[in-house]
């Protein structure tokens, strides 16, 4: 398995033509508010798909529905071929479902919690020793299997929740925000173990707030409030941003807010950690006029340039209203 580790930054080839997930019309309402508004995607074998979106965007209601475990109010879906609607104990054997707190348990090591979900899922002991040892090589714990998982950092804990999932060799994969609050190096093996699986033709389907993951994916679902936004590839989903993005550089980015926040021809802005991005309608004449307004408002910066634009840019502008196209 790990002589086949790709790239952490990119995802691989594009996936076969074969779906493994189809929702159509999936609806679910909670007293006061509609958590999905007739959702519809589609997710191939061998294809790495992203629910993007922040908290309350309907991503855990999403996957909760997909895994069986809630039905809907309205809509259909299938996983691996079953209706995970009508028939949600059909289809365990063929998913995986790793919610954003894992069903670990922290008085059994490594190997015993493996041991449990493997016996779980009628794993064999031969065929659960080697994808066992395949699985913990590839997430770098190999030398951790008598380690109590309650020893174990957040990331490690997470690489051997997935290990737990991917033991009894699933189909499809639903992954409710795996690498929240997982630090750098366990997210990078963890996008890793991904990468692997889909050349195995497994569809996963993963959900997170980190707008930057969406890179990662073959394909991406912007969510909003329970809506789809937009669906499509990350580099079409760019192409769509038609307005300039600004960059507007400073060791002291908020001054920078409060001065640009107001002027003409911004469709929406967010603060970075080293300045602010500003969605314009025309980038060459809007950045004579900020900074002029900047040096009249005494505000340094170091540069202001256009940029090309990001995911988190068009999703951004999109929310504000700048866009009302939708997938």
């Amino acid at each position: 398995m790990t002589d086949r580790i790709q790239s952490a930054s990119a995802p691989a080839d594009e996936p076969a033509d074969e779906t493994a997930i189809r929702a159509q019309g999936l609806t679910k309402s909670f007293p006061g508010v509609r958590a999905v508004d007739a959702l519809s995607i589609d997710v191939r074998a061998g294809e790495i798909f992203g629910l993007v979106g922040p908290d309350g965007a309907g991503k855990t209601t999403t996957l909760r529905m997909l895994a069986g475990i809630m039905p809907p109010d309205a809509g259909q879906a299938t996983v691996a071929g079953y209706n995970v609607i009508r028939d949600p104990e059909g289809a365990k054997h063929a998913l995986s479902y790793m919610p954003q707190r894992f069903g670990l348990y922290e008085d059994l090591t490594v190997d015993e919690n493996i041991r449990f979900y493997a016996d779980l899922f009628g794993v064999r002991k031969a065929e659960r020793s080697a994808r066992s040892a395949q699985l913990l090589e590839a997430a770098g714990m190999s030398e951790f299997r008598a380690r109590m998982a309650g020893k174990l950092s957040g990331g490690m804990k997470q690489k051997l929740g997935l290990v737990c999932a991917l033991i009894h060799r699933p189909k499809v994969i639903l992954l409710d925000e795996p690498t929240t609050g997982v630090d750098p190096v366990s997210r990078r093996d963890f996008w890793r173990i991904l990468y692997e699986l889909i050349a195995e033709g497994v569809a996963i389907l993963t959900s997170t707030a980190y707008l930057d993951e969406a890179e990662r994916c073959h394909r991406v679902a912007l969510m909003h409030q329970g809506k789809l936004l937009f669906c499509d590839t990350p580099a079409n989903l760019k192409s769509r941003m038609t307005k300039g993005v600004l960059s507007v550089t400073s060791a002291e980015p908020r001054p920078l807010r409060t001065v640009l926040e107001h002027a003409d021809g911004i469709s929406s802005l967010v603060l970075t950690g080293d300045g602010v991005h500003v969605v314009v309608d025309d980038a060459a004449k809007r950045i004579p006029e900020f900074e002029a307004r900047l040096k009249n408002a005494g505000v340094a910066y170091d540069a202001i340039q256009q940029v090309a634009p990001t995911i988190e840019d068009l999703f951004v502008d999109a929310v504000a209203g700048g866009d009302e196209r939708h997938a």
